[in-house]
């Protein structure tokens, strides 16, 4: 077990088998158990006091459940008490779980959009929120005494052990129907075609739109491990049998999650996919001006600034934190938020969890058409007449650790012009973001969970988008 463990944006990813292993994950499972316990002891700790309760569950990949059942018998080993999703669990739940539950936190086993190969550990804290990095840090330092201890576990000494089991989805359905409007989705009768992507989602929108009364198509609502060998990313690509249903006139709207359902995928009534970068203006858009709420609008660096066109217009304040959901829900946790959410399809609402949840955003989107009575299409069409059209996109080059490494020390220096825009700003929160004349910018950061660098860009027209996203591919290879 020399290989070291690292935690990205949400949690440590690694290929099963070569990297992701059972003895690995039993090891990260000691460290998250013996960073716990000394939290349990410090008195100046959130959870000082509070009953060792761990809420531990799994996405539809290969081994989850057999992976779940290993760490539940290393938590037990160091009294903690585990307490086992009843089955496949999207995120968003299980961080919900953990707060109805007082947890003092939660273990997750997926990769999330990443392809079948990979499985992964996400960690939440006791408020249901991604781990920040001071303590995953922590985790990872733990991680690495064991490994100089030459740590093992017996696994023999506790096959036998029955953990207890619970279903977390009442008290979630309890929680989402505070927050959408089902009354008003109900009486539109709308018509979606679901995209489930062979993830966790499946019985959770389907039921939800089912007893308001919705018809609904489903496409992959069981569970495939190998994801019918694609990515289970809701994007246009995965979305392709949803835009052909609603071409055929068979659904209204597009609705698609991911693997473990915290991102969502949307398409309109034309068929067309809308990027998450135009779902977070429509969700401020409906929650300030329909609903009435308060409170600012929080996105990540690389988020369309169509946010800050909308919070402009709708007098809502701005908020802007590095990439990584638990930076959003760190800014939800403290103050009133009316939405927060980033381009990658993440997004949570005041009152909820301070975790990305694409069930919320799907259901929010249907809520918006049928309160409107119109396609989201033309909603957006609404609100560019006021703020302005933003034309984005996100290329993802794969380059080895240390060439990642050394394409951002050049980027340090700075280009003066990029696609013949000069470079008015930079911005180094979370990597390079290039501020350019005429309102324009382009942002590179290394992914933390992939062997990539992405590279996000937003223009004002479709052909300097075109320019910007060819000057960031030759700006990568050369």
């Amino acid at each position: 077990m020399s290989v070291s463990i690292k935690f990205g944006t949400s949690g440590w990813r690694g290929l099963i088998a070569r990297d992701f292993t059972f003895d690995r994950a039993q090891l990260v499972t000691q460290a998250i158990a013996d960073h716990l316990s000394n939290n349990l002891k410090d008195k100046n700790s959130d959870i000082h006091g509070r009953k060792p309760i761990v809420i531990v569950g799994h996405d539809t990949r290969f081994l989850g459940r057999d992976l779940a059942l290993a760490a539940c018998a290393v938590l037990q080993s160091n009294q903690i008490q585990p307490l086992l999703c009843n089955r496949d669990t999207p995120t968003p739940v299980i961080s919900h779980a953990i707060r109805t539950r007082k947890a003092i936190g939660g273990i997750n086993f997926t990769a999330s959009h990443n392809p079948a190969e990979y499985q992964g550990i996400k960690f939440s804290t006791s408020n249901g929120a991604p781990a920040p990095e001071s303590v995953t840090h922590d985790i990872e330092a733990r991680i690495n005494t064991l490994l100089q201890k030459g740590w093992t576990f017996d696994n023999n000494v506790h096959n036998s052990i029955k953990f207890k089991e619970f279903d977390p989805q009442p008290a979630y359905f309890k929680q989402i129907r505070k927050l959408i409007n089902f009354d008003v989705i109900s009486k539109a009768g709308l018509r979606t075609a679901l995209e489930f992507m062979y993830g966790t989602g499946h019985g959770y929108l389907d039921t939800l739109l089912e007893e308001a009364g919705a018809k609904v198509i489903k496409f992959h609502d069981y569970i495939n491990p190998l994801f019918g060998g694609r990515h289970p990313e809701p994007d246009a690509g995965g979305m392709c049998q949803v835009i052909e249903s609603i071409l055929k006139r068979k659904a209204s709207l597009g609705l698609g999650l991911d693997g473990d359902a915290d991102r969502f995928g949307i398409v309109d009534k034309t068929g067309t996919w809308l990027s998450p970068n135009q779902i977070l203006p429509l969700a401020l858009y409906h929650l300030k001006k329909n609903r009435g709420w308060s409170g600012s609008v929080v996105r990540t660096i690389p988020t369309s600034h169509m946010v800050n066109a909308v919070a402009d217009w709708l007098n809502v304040e701005i908020r802007e934190t590095p990439v990584g959901f638990k930076h959003i829900g760190a800014i939800m946790e403290s103050e009133p938020v009316i939405v927060g959410g980033e381009e990658s399809g993440g997004l949570s609402v005041k009152g909820h969890i301070p975790e990305k949840d694409g069930i919320l955003a799907c259901l929010l989107m249907a809520e918006l058409v049928a309160t409107e009575k119109k396609s989201l299409g033309k909603i957006l069409e609404k609100i560019e007449k006021q703020v302005g059209s933003f034309f984005t996109d996100r290329i993802n080059l794969r380059l080895s650790p240390d060439k990642k490494a050394s394409f951002l020390e050049e980027l340090a220096e700075g280009p003066g012009k990029i696609a013949g825009s000069k470079v008015e700003d930079i911005i180094t929160k979370d990597g390079f973001k290039f501020i350019l004349s005429g309102g324009q910018w382009v942002a590179f950061r290394a992914s933390g969970t992939e062997p990539l660098i992405r590279c996000y860009i937003e223009a004002k027209s479709k052909m300097q988008l075109g320019k910007l996203k060819s000057a960031c591919r030759k700006l990568v290879a050369s």
